[in-house]
């Protein structure tokens, strides 16, 4: 066969060598490739078959935003969305006629998903409603449009969510930051914020992320965890909660350290719980998130600077205006900045029992980090002026951990005893003793050491009584 007939051949849609018939050459051509007058050269060859592609389903998601656009223009503008019922009745009428017009084939599962979607698209926080309704979701991470991790058990999993694009996703944020009156743009491309529930959400823009607008939001349970929760959870033990109360009843200052993530608002939560019903307790936070049960409470909460740059009232400035309140307990959300030195200050001119958090990595690494807080106040005071003010505002620091197999425990109660000489003396009682490993699980056992602390005297003269052997030892 010639080159031509193999190229002919293997051409789609062509007919085979053997049914084409053969094409006259012009003058000068060979005799040979001229059709026989005894041939039948009457038969019509196949007509080639035409490659066509069959059109593209449109996927779910496409058909769902042309029905969600037509289902915003067809909304009443003058509809008031905080009546959610009004909003979802006229949606789902809009929809299911928009649907009608259409003429989509969609399953009922497939029309009540989509009903859903648009409506937490209109009135809610879009892909993320799904996620917030999920109890087991502690964390949410939004990584630009694509990418959208949650932590369950500890654990973080990626998850099939998506935003439209970058503008979906700061929607998103100017929806969550917009009633509590903050602003995120690129002259002010962070913002911290909550939602009616308390979470605590974190937002970073562009120019600053390089993979688009970054959401972080810290779940918190519709009712917060109790001493009965964290125990089952693992936590920390029945008798570690009852010495707890004592100390919170007793009106010790207590520092709860930890890593990010360890839990350490949860259990500032369990211990404010502790505090007694009649006593006058103002908080303090950057975006409030702390859910008191007690009846007089009072919420202050940081306010950032406005677009000029002004304006701004950080802790600093609300630790020494709550000093004016006449409060009978300070609970500061975290200690962060300067405002530590006022807090210091605070529990040692008589306002006992204050409660605060801290990141650090041990007991010890938490006064090492009051340290560096005072200092960044812009005091100047020798570091032995600092750490005696240290060893005499903080009674108690409880150190939580998230172990590496996500569960987060009470890994150390440590007493701060006083000064000896430049060092501040502490001592464990109790801590969190790790036996071994299995199936990735961490093994150990949360244990008294056996030490008696020196405020235990405390406790005796206000009335309050430790069951025996709580410490590890009759006394």
């Amino acid at each position: 066969m010639s080159l031509l007939k193999r190229i002919e051949s293997a051409r789609p849609g062509a007919a085979p060598a053997e049914e084409r018939l053969p094409v006259p050459t012009g003058p000068g051509g060979s005799g040979r490739d001229i059709v026989p007058p005894t041939q039948d050269v009457t038969r019509t060859p196949p007509t080639p078959r035409l490659m066509t592609q069959a059109p593209a389903r449109e996927s779910f998601r496409d058909v769902k935003f042309r029905i969600q656009n037509r289902v915003i223009q067809d909304l009443d503008p003058k509809l008031d969305l905080s009546n959610q019922v009004e909003v979802r009745r006229q949606i789902e009428e809009i929809f299911s006629r928009v649907i009608d017009e259409e003429g989509l084939a969609l399953t009922r599962a497939e029309r009540v998903r989509m009903l859903e979607q648009i409506t937490d698209e209109i009135i809610g926080l879009g892909p993320l409603e799904p996620l917030l309704r999920d109890d087991s979701i502690s964390e949410i991470m939004v990584n630009g449009p694509r990418q959208i991790y949650i932590e369950r058990a500890g654990k973080l999993e990626l998850t099939n969510v998506v935003f439209q694009n970058d503008d979906h996703v700061m929607r998103i944020i100017d929806r969550i930051i917009a009633p509590i009156g903050r602003r995120v743009d690129e002259s002010s491309p962070m913002v911290d914020a909550r939602l009616t529930d308390g979470s605590r959400v974190n937002a970073i823009i562009p120019p600053l992320s390089l993979v688009g607008p970054v959401i972080t939001i810290r779940k918190f349970a519709a009712s917060p965890f109790t001493v009965d929760d964290l125990v089952r959870f693992g936590t920390a033990t029945p008798d570690m909660f009852e010495f707890l109360r004592a100390c919170v009843e007793a009106r010790l200052n207590i520092f709860v350290s930890g890593g990010t993530g360890s839990g350490k608002t949860t259990t500032l939560n369990v211990l404010s719980s502790f505090i007694p019903n009649d006593e006058r307790i103002v908080t303090i936070e950057d975006a409030a998130e702390l859910q008191l049960r007690q009846e007089h409470v009072v919420t202050l909460e940081a306010r950032p600077p406005n677009i000029e740059g002004r304006g701004a009232i950080p802790i600093r400035e609300l630790v020494r205006n709550a000093l004016r309140m006449r409060p009978d307990r300070i609970v500061v959300g975290e200690c962060r900045s300067g405002e530590a030195l006022d807090m210091l200050q605070a529990m040692n001119t008589g306002h006992d029992g204050s409660l605060s958090t801290g990141h650090a990595n041990s007991p010890r690494d938490m006064l090492a980090r009051l340290e560096t807080m005072v200092l960044m106040a812009g005091v100047d005071l020798p570091v032995r002026a600092i750490r005696e003010q240290i060893a005499s505002a903080v009674d108690l620091i409880v150190h939580q951990s998230r172990l590496k197999d996500g569960t987060r425990k009470i890994t150390a109660i440590t007493e701060v005893q006083g000064m000896e000489g430049d060092v501040i003396v502490m001592q464990d009682v109790f801590q969190f003793e790790q036996t071994g490993v299995i199936d990735g699980k961490i093994q150990g056992r949360l244990k008294a050491t056996g030490i008696r602390p020196k405020f235990v005297e405390t406790f005796d003269q206000q009335g309050i009584h430790l069951p025996n052997g709580i410490f590890g030892f009759a006394f």
